[in-house]
């Protein structure tokens, strides 16, 4: 994803700006980061605030069925420094997952509501995924944290084409795939695995996203869509 830089403010400004509160008010923390951020670029809603670098897993059963899709979520280390400025821990500057767990539970909570930016297809239906799994969990290496959560399919699915897209609708999220080893599948070594990136997004059309009133919801929703990272799978 190419991360549009937009410095020209425009009559939506303050629609934009009420959608970063709204979108960071479930933590505190959360919420400094974009302060932080607008004190320094123009409030777009086509440029990103948090990047995330993506390592995932697509779990399958011994029957052949998908049961979930496991991600490994790497923030930015500004995010990474905000999000745990003032937590308490036993040993300077090192956390451990229990230190983490609240944030943890903050960061879940809040994805819920963007359905965790992942979409799934099987067979070229829409496919639900249900609320993480409760084995979810924060690390923090190198000073960076990384959020581990699975979801599971509300029905395991058999599927000969399946098809995981990722991506947060008004680009407020910049997501993308770690170089190394990006995406597994666990349980299903016969099936082919594809990873597809998506294009580059122009200037101009980051400057016609910015300029989408914040409450046409699916609008947003199919030019972010555009723009996803995609996870495609063929089984026999």
């Amino acid at each position: 994803m190419s991360r549009v830089n937009l410095h020209t403010v425009s009559c939506h400004q303050s629609a934009a700006l009420h959608d970063i509160v709204r979108r960071m008010t479930a933590s505190l923390r959360i919420l400094l980061i974009a302060l932080t951020t607008l004190a320094f670029a123009a409030p777009a809603r086509a440029h990103p605030h948090v990047w995330v670098t993506m390592h995932s897993e697509l779990v399958y059963a011994a029957d052949g069925t998908i049961t979930g899709v496991r991600h490994h979520w790497a923030f930015d280390d500004m995010f990474s420094a905000f999000a745990t400025q003032g937590l308490e821990s036993k040993e300077k500057g090192k956390f451990t997952r229990e230190e983490l767990a609240p944030l943890a539970k903050v960061n879940v909570e809040s994805l819920k509501e963007y359905d965790y930016f992942t979409y799934a297809t099987a067979d070229g239906v829409k496919t639900p995924l249900t609320d993480p799994l409760p084995d979810y969990w924060l690390d923090y290496n190198d000073d960076v944290l990384t959020l581990n959560f699975t979801l599971p399919f509300k029905t395991p699915v058999k599927a000969k084409e399946l098809k995981i897209d990722i991506y947060d609708a008004t680009i407020f999220v910049d997501f993308s795939f770690a170089k190394d080893k990006p995406v597994q599948i666990v349980g299903a070594p016969a099936c082919k695995l594809d990873v597809v990136l998506p294009r580059e997004m122009t200037f101009a059309e980051g400057k016609a996203l910015s300029n989408i009133p914040a409450d046409q919801q699916n609008t947003t929703m199919a030019w972010g869509a555009q723009f996803a990272h995609k996870i495609l799978v063929h089984c026999p």
